[in-house]
């Protein structure tokens, strides 16, 4: 006679009979969670209150945007200005790149430190 294993019920099951539980849809499931408690509430950033908005991807997703404190325009970065310590996006606070800043000039004679 065969000895029985804890798990040996006596009958071999398919895989395809039992339910499938995965890590991937527990993250997955997580991780909507985690978005709709971000969208609900409002974040503060060093002492401003800033919005959450939502944007959808083309492929049926979401993606989070900060609004702007100033204009209130949906906007991936923000932005504390070094010298009046407003927060607020590129185009409300005037800020430019580097390398837009000195288009057109000879690159060798500008210090870039």
């Amino acid at each position: 006679m065969k000895r029985l294993k804890p798990n040996n019920l006596g009958k071999k099951y398919l895989v395809e009979q039992c339910e499938r539980i995965s890590i991937n849809d527990y993250l997955r499931q997580a991780k909507k969670r985690i978005k709709k408690v971000l969208i609900t509430s409002q974040l503060e950033i060093e002492g401003v209150d800033i919005e959450l908005t939502v944007g959808k991807t083309n492929f049926n997703g979401i993606r989070l945007w900060f609004k702007c404190p100033i204009c209130d325009k949906r906007v991936g970065v923000l932005y504390r200005h070094a010298i009046s310590q407003n927060l607020g996006c590129r185009g409300c606070l005037g800020l430019e790149y580097r390398c837009r800043r000195y288009k057109g000039m000879i690159e060798s004679t500008i210090n870039k430190t």
